[in-house]
């Protein structure tokens, strides 16, 4: 399906593996220029060259660039927007925080994790989503976790960080809709990625869900691909789950 975006531009951060890989190449195959973000130059240089070929573009940016404090996120977003020249669509996203539970994670682990996955996506917003209202178009996709809908228990600061991302994400989703831009997130479950496998196995990873297998992090991209997409105009404010059935709620 064609998603009616070509010709945009994209940011996406932490995208030199996982599931900001996966959404960057889903954006670059329907034709969109993404920039790229990664604290490692020879897998961002890995990364920029697997989007280039299977997209056939020649133009993917690739910033080196920490994107795990507010600090960090504005700098990759500036950096995006002055090779780019504006930025159409953000991806929101960073590494995870390790495991802990209440009994083991002290109060600093909690202050990383707020400012890795909620207020380093804030800033990114905070740069990009004015001229995404000026320009009366613009689509953010926050990566950020079925944690959000089902708090997991071994991994509570991550958890707390993403629900409160989650309030901004909703919040400023309406306060901006007339504007022509879309603020959404996409929430995954369990996928087969670098994280993951620190985690647990495969097999315990499968047995997280009732699918019974782990996602794959070029399909979550697809999805984020689609929430930034033109058919995804009137959708704005939601979280998708991508998760297997492992979230058991029935409401938000």
């Amino acid at each position: 399906m064609d998603l009616g975006i070509s010709g945009k531009t994209a940011a996406v951060a932490a995208s030199s593996a996982g599931l900001g890989l996966g959404a960057a190449k889903a954006l670059a195959a329907d034709g969109v220029r993404v920039a790229i973000s990664g604290r490692d130059p020879v897998k961002l240089a890995a990364a920029k060259a697997e989007i280039e070929g299977l997209s056939g573009r020649s133009d993917v940016v690739a910033i080196e660039a920490d994107v795990s404090s507010p600090a960090g996120g504005r700098a990759f977003v500036e950096a995006a927007q002055a090779e780019l020249g504006q930025i159409d669509i953000l991806v929101t996203n960073a590494g995870g925080p390790p495991p802990g539970t209440f009994a083991n994670t002290e109060l600093d682990g909690y202050q990383a994790a707020l400012d890795m996955n909620c207020l380093a996506m804030i800033e990114m917003c905070r740069v990009v989503i004015p001229g995404m209202q000026e320009r009366k178009w613009g689509r953010v996709c926050a990566i950020t976790s079925v944690g959000v809908k089902q708090p997991i228990g071994f991994l509570t600061a991550s958890s707390v960080a993403r629900a409160g991302l989650t309030s901004f994400l909703k919040i400023t989703a309406r306060e901006i809709a007339a504007d022509g831009v879309t603020v959404n997130s996409c929430q995954p479950g369990t996928h087969w990625t670098d994280r993951v496998k620190k985690i647990m196995d495969q097999e315990g990873a499968a047995q997280s869900n009732p699918a019974k297998i782990t996602g794959d992090p070029d399909h979550f991209g697809q999805a984020v691909a689609f929430l930034c997409s033109e058919q995804a105009r009137f959708i704005t404010g939601t979280g998708l789950l991508v998760d297997g059935g492992q979230a058991a709620g029935l409401l938000d």
